[in-house]
């Protein structure tokens, strides 16, 4: 009995590489579609986790990722990684969802119940000390401080996503670094 399952396994074709999932998914082949799903879902969540410093938010903003992006699979075209692209639109669909949520969040929930949130999101387990210290800081310090030293974005860049000037950036990520640096030394 032993030897079948692994003759089986010896002839068994190799799972499908990430291009193959790609235009397998661009087919419309949804199982291939939650191979990717399985593959990246972390990534993205980490990435949503790490802008958003709320898990409801970014639980919302992952799904919706994974939703533009079987919509939106066939613009694609290969040029870069998969997974360089994947968080690009993570990236963009996370600041602009954040962006939408912000008026809105500010009439319904106090400041006081936002810091509340954040304690909740630092004391969650999936988090590392260093991501514990981000989700303290202030949002757009901290969504600059993402996107430039930990997903590796040109300030230029961040400018464009985040709508504002090149200056104000670098700007956030040095308060950013400072304000880190300075609770690093008091943990």
């Amino acid at each position: 009995m032993q030897g079948h399952a692994a003759e089986a396994r010896a002839t068994a074709p190799p799972p499908p590489s990430e291009a193959e999932l790609i235009q397998q998914v661009k087919k419309g082949n949804q199982q291939a579609f939650a191979q990717l799903y399985q593959q990246h879902i972390k990534r993205v969540y980490a990435l949503c986790l790490r802008l958003a410093a709320d898990t409801t938010q970014a639980e919302d903003v992952s799904q919706e990722v994974f939703v533009q992006l079987w919509q939106k699979i066939h613009s694609f075209d290969g040029k870069a990684q998969f997974s360089t692209w994947l968080h690009r639109v993570t990236s963009n669909i996370a600041i602009s969802h954040l962006r939408k949520q912000k008026n809105w969040l500010q009439r319904v929930v106090s400041s006081e119940e936002q810091g509340m949130e954040h304690e909740q999101v630092a004391q969650c387990h999936e988090l590392n000390g260093l991501d514990k210290l981000i989700v303290r800081l202030p949002e757009r310090a901290r969504q600059v401080f993402v996107l430039h030293a930990v997903e590796g974005y040109r300030h230029e860049e961040i400018a464009k996503i985040m709508n504002m000037a090149v200056g104000s950036s670098k700007s956030q990520y040095h308060r950013a670094r400072g304000l880190l640096k300075e609770w690093y030394e008091h943990e």
